[in-house]
């Protein structure tokens, strides 16, 4: 991806663009992506050189405290989505569409797209589906807003897909292709693959002339996503098996609590240094 900071010297990197995607498709290079939801942990995955950063629905388990992403809406994604886009200097943010919001047409579909636009500073939107989703994003497309799609498992669809059920085995492979040119032909820019086998990941990325970005896809794709509070450690409870967690944020967390809540309680805090005369 385009000018990855080297030194701590460099200073104001370029922006990446959709070109940059197929150029890193091209030539080899791995892309990274994470989720985002607020204004500083966008910084510090933006300063890190983390090419993309994807302003998920997955904020209905992360920020709101929903069971799954179905409840979010788009209203409660603007404000994360600006926050994300303001703090931004280099990676490219994306704005996922909720549940709901472009199902209906492919003109719901525009209307959607164009309100996260005008109303975010976000540089892409991303939407679920293969084929049944090619007519919104071409008409998203056509109207000049780039898009990412999402194919094989797709949580939005979790109750009609029976649940967290790896995607594109035996015979669902060919509709996982079949999903993944439907939109490319439409004209995404790049396409998520989450939770296949690699196998069937090598097959879609060898396929397609636009880049993939793999959610539980294996090595052989063309980028990766993680959820950015599995990776940190920050989530409980079911971790899926393609995340591993590079932090233990939430025990540092709680332990800085507890130190906190001890040092009030004794008296240690706060100290003579803290306070004013």
């Amino acid at each position: 991806m385009p000018d990855q900071p080297t030194t701590p010297e460099v200073s104001v990197p370029k922006r990446v663009r959709t070109r940059h995607f197929q150029n890193a498709k091209d030539t080899g290079i791995l892309i990274t992506g994470l989720t985002s939801y607020d204004q500083l942990s966008a910084q510090i995955f933006d300063e890190a050189g983390i090419d993309f950063l994807l302003v998920g629905d997955s904020a209905g388990n992360n920020v709101y405290g929903y069971d799954t992403t179905l409840p979010v809406t788009i209203d409660e994604l603007i404000p994360l989505a600006r926050a994300v886009a303001g703090a931004a200097k280099r990676a490219f943010v994306v704005a996922d569409m909720p549940f709901g919001s472009y199902e209906n047409s492919a003109e719901e579909a525009l209307n959607t797209a164009v309100r996260f636009m005008k109303e975010t500073g976000a540089h892409a939107v991303k939407l679920e589906g293969g084929v049944r989703s090619a007519d919104k994003i071409r008409r998203i497309v056509d109207a000049g807003i780039p898009v990412m799609a999402h194919v094989g498992f797709t949580p939005q669809s979790e109750h009609g897909l029976g649940g967290h059920i790896i995607q594109g085995r035996g015979e669902g492979e060919e509709q996982l292709i079949a999903d993944a040119l439907a939109v490319e032909e439409a004209g995404a820019f790049s396409v998520v693959l989450e939770m296949v086998p690699a196998k069937a990941a090598e097959r879609v990325t060898a396929a397609l002339r636009i880049p993939t970005i793999g959610v539980g896809a294996g090595p052989h794709v063309d980028g990766q996503l993680l959820v950015w509070t599995d990776f940190a450690g920050f989530s409980t409870g079911r971790i899926p098996k393609f995340v591993k967690q590079y932090a233990d944020l939430r025990g540092a967390l709680t332990s800085a609590v507890t130190r906190f809540r001890t040092e009030v309680a004794d008296h240690s805090y706060p100290g003579p240094e803290h306070s004013y005369e």
